[in-house]
């Protein structure tokens, strides 16, 4: 018996994500929102918002976003007009599957009231190690295009140690930077100090700046505030990898000159079909464990 997923919006990620899953044999899928894709997918079924029969879905596929406070969908491949309502979630099957990028309270109360299984991939260690990666090397293009120096022996500041901040550090590390990572763990600046870069208490941040010519922002919070900012020399470059609306006080990098970049959905950007793969890989080992795929 064939699994029906619906892929309800998405990005250049999810183009890749489909080829993947459209390549197992007892899969059905149905898309929505790609009705302007000027590439079809030959063999899936296309159809409108309104005509998707929920009541038969097995898996559902939203964009890495999820959806908004009003339950509004995200389609960059359509103008379809997409709002998921609990009443909608209602229809779904009693063990049908959400997957979804990030999650929201609306969303996460949504299917905890609708007993739907949601499941936030990017919340998963693997999921968001592996796209470490990506954005790694996209903060490294942005850097290129928005500085007139070298990468190697600048002096590079990363904000947080987490799994996205361990990868920036190490990649601009190894082109020669100078780097220095804040945080707040003893631990993780232990680990810092092992690797053989600068551990900043986070809460020093501000006495460090004045000698950085790049700050890399990974904490969805106001950790680059204005005493971080104050001391920046006025050729530094700010780019903030948290989720929006980042952790950067951009209106008063913007009164002091200081260019700060909200840099978003990085891997969508440099590595789509990359980011796109390790998606599906992640979704299907799900669906094999859960639905016996």
């Amino acid at each position: 018996m064939k699994l029906l997923i619906a892929v309800i919006g998405g990005d250049a990620r999810y183009l890749e994500l489909i080829r993947q899953l459209k390549a197992i044999d007892n899969i059905e899928i149905a898309l929505v929102g790609y009705d302007k894709l000027e590439q079809g997918f030959t063999g899936l079924n296309q159809i409108d918002f309104q005509e998707l029969q929920v009541e038969d879905l097995d898996v559902v596929i939203l964009p890495i976003t999820g959806m908004d406070e009003e339950g509004n969908v995200e389609t960059v491949f359509s103008d379809q007009d997409i709002q998921l309502t609990e009443a909608w979630f209602r229809k779904l099957k009693e063990k049908a599957i959400v997957f979804t990028g990030i999650t929201n309270t609306h969303l996460s109360e949504l299917t905890k009231r609708t007993d739907t299984e949601l499941i936030p991939l990017f919340d998963r260690d693997d999921v968001a190690i592996y796209n470490s990666i990506p954005t790694a090397e996209g903060t490294i293009m942005m850097a290129i295009e928005n500085t007139d120096y070298t990468i190697h022996s600048s002096r590079v500041i990363v904000a947080g140690f987490g799994r996205v901040g361990n990868t920036v550090a190490s990649k601009f590390a190894a082109l020669g930077a100078k780097v220095s990572v804040a945080t707040k763990k003893s631990s993780d600046l232990a680990r810092i100090t092992e690797m053989g870069l600068n551990p900043i208490s986070l809460n020093k941040l501000p006495d460090y700046t004045s000698e950085c010519d790049l700050l890399i922002n990974t904490i969805p919070a106001m950790v680059i505030t204005k005493e971080a900012i104050q001391n920046l020399p006025s050729s530094s470059v700010i780019i903030d990898l948290a989720s929006k609306p980042g952790g950067t006080d951009f209106a008063y990098a913007k009164q002091r000159g200081i260019e700060a970049i909200l840099a978003r959905s990085l891997p969508s950007i440099v590595a789509p079909r990359t980011a796109g793969k390790i998606l599906a890989d992640v979704i299907i080992q799900i669906l094999t464990k859960e639905k016996e795929l």
